[in-house]
């Protein structure tokens, strides 16, 4: 499997802090707390990169299983464990996330600036594949740069600053290169109930939010 974050995994964490003031990890951790993860809860992280949310869960007594196609992401998750949570088990899953066929295993299933390194039409099977994985009545987060809303000018920032995210992504990790998706309607779409919306603002406005959905009974 070719690990296309070689370059740029190691430094992921950095960039981000530093593109975001850290509300990229804000936007991270929004959907994780007491009212949302349960002592014993089976939670999913799609695309777990670094890791910080997952391990959050996992202190907050979930059962965490991450995937991440990427060796590189992995081995940093297993470094930022050992350091800030040496104590808890995460079970780690080195593979692509369509080849994960646990079905209507978990409670909660978490895609954090994952679904964006897809075109949209991957982007939609990739969520509905997540979907599949997530119990009746699971949660199904989703955080990410928040679709341009707004007078001209803030539309202009936010389309701006997302595509040279995108750029930099395309170029050194060969992500796909696409405008923002507007995911709440897309979950709606495959049939999960928007409950809950998070904003994280950058020069006052909306850059990210993370969106949390339920799967019908």
């Amino acid at each position: 499997m070719r690990d296309k974050y070689k370059y740029i995994g190691p430094v992921y964490d950095f960039l981000s802090n530093l593109y975001s003031g850290k509300n990229i990890h804000r936007c991270k951790t929004a959907m994780l707390d007491v009212e949302t993860v349960k002592p014993g809860d089976r939670i999913l992280f799609a695309g777990v990169g670094h890791g910080r949310d997952a391990i959050r869960a996992a202190e907050l007594g979930a059962d965490v299983t991450v995937v991440d196609l990427s060796e590189t992401m992995l081995r940093k998750f297993g470094e930022a464990q050992k350091k800030e949570a040496p104590h808890l088990t995460i079970r780690r899953i080195h593979s692509d996330i369509m080849t994960v066929d646990e079905f209507e295993q978990y409670d909660m299933v978490v895609a954090n600036f994952f679904l964006n390194v897809f075109d949209e039409d991957m982007m939609v099977r990739v969520l509905e594949h997540l979907i599949r994985l997530g119990k009746p009545e699971a949660r199904v987060v989703v955080g990410d740069f928040c679709y341009p809303t707004g007078n001209i000018l803030s539309r202009m920032f936010k389309k701006l600053y997302w595509y040279m995210a995108v750029f930099t992504f395309w170029l050194f990790a060969n992500n796909a290169f696409h405008k923002i998706y507007n995911y709440p309607e897309h979950m709606q779409r495959l049939g999960l109930q928007v409950t809950e919306k998070k904003h994280f603002k950058l020069l006052n406005m909306n850059c990210y939010w993370s969106i949390l959905g339920r799967k019908q009974a």
